[in-house]
């Protein structure tokens, strides 16, 4: 948390926030040119914000893309903002709200988060339905083999297609696969509005990448990648409004081993 709390101290690395905020996935020359400070002090900034985990990066290509990540402003909110007088803490408060409100980038969820576990528990937790029931409420019937179907079981919907499948499966380093099918089913299940849920399934579907990466003595870095949505995706911004949630109750699921409640994204 020290490392948070002084990040956020400093008015320039609070600016770079603010720009990854109002644009996320920007480049150093991008960030630089917005906020007309030199290449040198903008790398310093991103690299104090990168160490405090509020910011993640990924490579496309040979640019670096940075993004704003939620992950710290949740485990201070967790921890803190609901013990004591919110008034006192409002700004972290907007700041968690912006994060999770607004969608990572244009076409991109990422989000960064750090677990002390292994890389078999993780995977582990990623893969078995007993782990998945427990952190998010849903579960999946699939044998994790890149090209085999997933299909996806939560609350009292089911969902199988020929085009939801597994990806890519790296076991204890990298797993992806497409996102579920959106049908009026869906819509019934979590008590949504049809006319949303039929204005998603419109839309491409969408994959979610997990990658796992050895930080330390049984901690894991965990990265989730949710992309392929559309310019202006309503599917994007529900998502981003979910995966903090889900990712929150995975991580004290697996370091406190306590059963946590149902997500319904």
């Amino acid at each position: 948390m020290d490392e948070v709390f002084k990040a956020l101290a400093d008015p320039n690395r609070r600016r770079l926030l603010d720009s990854l905020n109002a644009r996320n996935g920007q480049t150093l020359r991008e960030l630089c040119a917005g906020l007309e400070m030199a290449r040198q002090s903008v790398s310093k900034h991103l690299a104090v914000l990168e160490g405090a985990n509020l910011i993640t990066t990924r490579r496309s290509g040979r640019e670096k893309l940075h993004y704003l990540n939620a992950e710290p402003i949740n485990a201070i909110a967790e921890r803190w903002i609901t013990r004591y007088d919110r008034a006192r803490v409002h700004a972290l408060a907007d700041l968690k709200k912006a994060l999770e409100a607004n969608p990572m980038s244009d076409n991109a969820f990422v989000y960064t988060t750090f677990i002390k576990t292994t890389p078999e528990k993780l995977w582990q937790a990623l893969t078995d339905p007993a782990f998945t029931a427990r952190y998010w409420g849903a579960s999946f019937d699939s044998d994790w083999q890149p090209g085999s179907e997933m299909v996806w079981h939560q609350r009292d919907w089911s969902s199988k297609d020929p085009e939801q499948v597994v990806l890519e499966a790296d076991p204890y380093n990298k797993l992806s696969y497409t996102w579920h099918t959106f049908d009026p089913a869906f819509a019934e299940t979590f008590e949504m509005k049809a006319d949303d849920v039929a204005h998603w399934a419109r839309e491409p579907r969408s994959k979610v990448t997990f990658e796992l990466e050895p930080s330390g003595d049984e901690v894991v870095k965990l990265t989730v990648v949710h992309d392929g949505f559309p310019a202006g995706s309503t599917v994007l911004e529900a998502i981003s409004g979910g995966w903090p949630g889900i990712l929150s109750n995975l991580k004290t699921l697996l370091e406190t081993g306590a059963i946590l409640p149902e997500s319904t994204m």
